[in-house]
């Protein structure tokens, strides 16, 4: 299975998900590209570093179809067959869901439905949940929506700082998408359907 990831900072997500199929975590896979709509964007390096292409596609202003048009080009000249969005800041366009039906998927660190959007750990701790964690689910024209594929939870402890709880989720984010996309190509390759 090709895998393209979309990302728009420093790609701990996307490093976890390379060296998954690196290793063979993720089985009968290959990361095809690791496109950054921002330059600077230091999971960019990450990629290169581990041999993986990348594509700097810029928005410059650009309205989002016009912008995901040249992303949806670059994905189907590589023949991508799912993409994941890991950090990709910035919500994809009904176009472009509808060009990847059930092959686009994203990790977000809530339990989603709740604190969908930015700064999840931080609403959540001020919130003063007891329990929140991380999301692995299906893209669709809404933000932080999609039929769940995965969750994992976390407790907030009483000692927990927005910080040591944020890093607790992001380690379990690298494992939850790991393992979610790992069940997802072997559901695929099982099935021997759903992607061209």
């Amino acid at each position: 299975m090709k895998i393209g990831i979309l990302i728009s900072g420093r790609g701990s997500n996307m490093v976890a998900l390379v060296d998954a199929v690196r290793s063979g975590e993720i089985p009968e896979s290959e990361i095809t590209v690791v496109i950054s709509d921002k330059p600077q964007a230091g999971g960019l390096e990450k990629a290169r570093e581990r041999g993986v292409q990348t594509a700097v596609i810029e928005r410059k202003g650009r309205k989002r179809e016009e912008h995901d048009a040249e992303i949806i080009a670059e994905l189907k000249s590589r023949r991508v067959d799912l993409i994941c969005l890991a950090g990709y800041m910035r919500l994809l366009s009904a176009d472009f869901v509808q060009a990847f039906p059930d092959r686009i998927v994203n990790i977000h660190p809530s339990l989603l439905p709740s604190f969908p959007g930015l700064e999840a750990q931080r609403r959540a701790f001020e919130h003063g949940v007891k329990v929140t964690g991380c999301t692995v689910h299906y893209v669709d024209e809404f933000l932080d929506h999609g039929k769940i594929i995965m969750q994992k939870a976390v407790e907030v402890r009483d000692s927990d700082t927005l910080e040591n709880l944020s890093a607790r989720i992001l380690g379990e984010e690298h494992r939850l998408y790991v393992a979610a996309v790992g069940q997802i190509v072997r559901s695929k390759q099982s099935s021997l359907c759903g992607f061209a």
